[in-house]
């Protein structure tokens, strides 16, 4: 049975890749647009709030230059999460997550890329009955790009992300984009 299976899914790659395989190599420069979906996990290391985490979603904006196998582009995001912990019947949120940076990539094959990003980031925590709290800190992560038909493009990324105050975020997230 195992199999079967696996040639079924064998075939419907090749079905898929071949027709692919005549189109030229993909261009990753100008602008793009994603929406991200993924797992974010909320560190507050020493100020006994615990780890909250739960589900990222959001949208991101981009533009990219391609000089050769080389990627640079500009990028910002704005996402939010379900991450939530209850500490002595106090709920802590993460609340909005704002994102500003670049990334440097190298396309691998036709279709992909491999990135690194960098950037600013902005996230705010939210404790009932004590408002929320804003922290900047800086992000780094590691994506791998995938171009589809026509202009769309599938991602996923690891980043890390460290806030003022001892607080730390790790997000694995997916996303689906256009490049116009």
């Amino acid at each position: 049975m195992k199999t079967v299976i696996f040639a079924a899914v064998a075939a419907a790659a090749v079905a898929v890749s071949a027709p692919a395989m005549a189109q030229d190599a993909a261009s990753f420069s100008g602008p793009r647009a994603e929406v991200l979906a993924g797992y974010d996990s909320l560190d507050t290391n020493s100020n006994g709030l615990g780890t909250p985490d739960g589900v990222l979603y959001g949208l991101g904006l981009g533009y990219d230059f391609q000089a050769g196998g080389a990627v640079f582009g500009v990028e910002a995001e704005i996402a939010d999460s379900t991450a939530k912990r209850t500490v002595a019947g106090v709920d802590v949120d993460a609340a909005r997550d704002i994102y500003v940076g670049g990334r440097v990539g190298f396309v691998i094959g036709d279709k992909a890329l491999a990135y690194a990003k960098v950037g600013y980031t902005n996230a705010r925590i939210e404790t009932d009955g004590f408002g929320g709290d804003n922290g900047d800190g800086i992000r780094a992560g590691l994506g791998l790009e995938y171009k589809l038909g026509g202009n769309m493009f599938v991602k996923g990324e690891y980043r890390y992300s460290n806030y003022e105050g001892d607080v730390e975020r790790n997000q694995v997230v997916a996303g689906l984009g256009i490049r116009f």
